[in-house]
């Protein structure tokens, strides 16, 4: 596992931030699912489709993150499976690739429904429920994947099975069960969608969308108290994902991203000055050789700059001397 992999799964683990994005996708911001009522699950999904008796090939697949909440709805406790994909590049084969991750979910609670029943032997099944363990009462826990880009770019790819396949006339589509992404893109966001979110994942999502313009991203970070006590963890994930270069102090739970922002600038600046001195004296070099009147060695002492380094300027002037 990457880095980047690895920082991405241990930020999104956490149970506010879980809860957030879910809030912000399915109840457009609004706090319906309680972070203290998110339970882990295994991330590994094995399934058996289309399994009779001991027939049938295991299929194995690691999720990103996955969890089970419980809340009351109607006086009732309801359940939802709910599962995070994290990408940092663009996968144009999303669709049927989280479609093959709910249905070995769903196989899953099959197989253990029926294993429940037959452990139990709580159920007289006909001969059809029998084949397949599952009584006719027997119901499934939804399932809801949401896809997380971390990248600074628009998401190109493909966001439905149906815009995958080579048959695109719709009366055949129309027999052919699609499958569409629930999908996160930070350079979709608008400023009112930034509003709707509840923990760090709002900067990190604006920090995200204005890594392009250095400009922009510096006077944000300035304004931004967060970004003053930004949580490691998300620190880390958004110089990791924008390739920012910044540098932070090993210890403490939080990082001051304004100050490692103003460093890395004050580098630049600073490098950027080296380079245009440098540029001087090579400037400074070439009229002094196009003089005639020094020695290399003497050109080299009076500019700082080694033998070696004068002759290649030398040799790159053969043809205008």
């Amino acid at each position: 596992m990457g880095k980047i992999d690895t920082l991405t799964k241990k930020y999104m683990s956490d149970n506010k931030v879980f809860a957030d994005v879910f809030n912000f996708y399915l109840y457009n911001g609004e706090q319906v699912i309680n972070p203290e009522k998110l339970h882990p699950m295994d991330t590994t999904a094995i399934g058996v489709p289309f399994k009779e008796g001991t027939k049938g090939s295991p299929v194995q697949k690691y999720r990103d993150v996955i969890k089970y909440v419980t809340a009351m709805e109607d006086e009732q406790t309801a359940y939802l499976v709910l599962g995070i994909e994290n990408q940092t590049n663009i996968h144009y084969a999303m669709p049927p690739r989280n479609q093959l991750y709910d249905a070995l979910e769903y196989t899953r609670q099959i197989e253990q429904i029926a294993t429940y029943h037959r452990e139990n032997k709580d159920k007289e099944f006909t001969s059809s429920e029998y084949l397949s363990g599952f009584d006719k009462d027997d119901r499934l826990i939804p399932v809801i994947t949401l896809v997380i880009y971390f990248g600074t770019e628009e998401w190109n790819a493909p966001r439905s099975l149906h815009e995958m396949l080579t048959v695109q006339n719709k009366e055949i589509l129309s027999f052919v069960n699609d499958y569409k992404l629930n999908l996160i893109v930070p350079a979709e966001l608008s400023e009112e969608d930034f509003e709707k979110f509840h923990t760090n994942l709002r900067e990190v999502m604006q920090y995200i969308q204005y890594s392009a313009d250095k400009k922009k991203l510096s006077t944000f970070v300035e304004n931004n108290d967060h970004f003053a006590k930004m949580d490691r963890n998300a620190a880390m994930l958004l110089n990791e994902c924008t390739k920012s270069g910044l540098k932070f102090k090993k210890s403490g739970r939080s990082v001051d991203m304004c100050r490692a922002i103003k460093e890395i600038r004050q580098e630049e600046f600073k490098a950027g000055r080296e380079e245009g001195r440098e540029e001087e004296r090579e400037e400074s070099a070439k009229r002094m050789i196009k003089k005639g009147k020094f020695s290399l060695l003497d050109i080299a002492e009076s500019l700082d700059m080694s033998l070696e380094k004068v002759q290649k300027i030398k040799e790159t002037m053969k043809d205008s001397i």
